[in-house]
């Protein structure tokens, strides 16, 4: 990697010192460092750390995962998820979910599921993809805040696609409140 060196009036600027030291900063707060720790770390002050997270910032308010299934435009959607910040997006096609299904013992596929639901409880809004009966399911299970949208009439036996306007209007209401 060549190190390409800017000149801003009599400064000589190495733009992969600013970018190493802004990588690090979001590496110290995203494993839990509070500002303050990070500033006193790196001696740099703690009105800057602040500004970098506002310059890079997606979406402010708690963690979001996105559950859906079976749509047939998965990965436009998963796009969609990747657009607005979503940690987390459980998106299958009918088929896949069979395969998933069936891929499985019973013990194995039972674990496998109260694993998903305890990770999905660490987030904060669940979007769930599907009928009424899904909906209503996932809700009761996490007992979160889960913001529904019924993609049809269960049992949903094929591949529904989901309109990704739909979706980004709710993640627009997600993200700027």
């Amino acid at each position: 990697m060549s190190i390409e060196f800017l000149r801003i009036g009599h400064k000589v600027i190495n733009p992969n010192k600013i970018d190493n030291i802004i990588r690090e900063i979001l590496n110290l707060r995203a494993q839990g460092y509070n500002q303050s720790e990070v500033s006193k770390k790196l001696n740099i002050d703690r009105a800057f750390i602040s500004k970098v997270e506002s310059i890079g910032e997606v979406r402010k308010g708690g963690k979001v995962a996105v559950i859906g299934f079976p749509v047939a435009n998965k990965s436009e959607l998963k796009k969609l998820c990747n657009k607005y910040g979503v940690e987390y997006s459980f998106l299958m096609t009918d088929k896949e979910r069979w395969e998933w299904l069936k891929s499985k013992s019973g013990e194995v596929l039972i674990n496998r599921i109260m694993e998903i639901v305890n990770e999905v409880r660490s987030y904060d809004i669940i979007v769930v993809l599907g009928s009424n009966y899904r909906i209503n399911l996932i809700k009761a299970l996490l007992n979160k805040e889960v913001v529904g949208v019924k993609i049809g009439d269960s049992p949903i036996e094929e591949d529904i696609y989901v309109n990704p306007k739909r979706l980004e209007s709710v993640m627009k209401n997600l993200v700027e409140g």
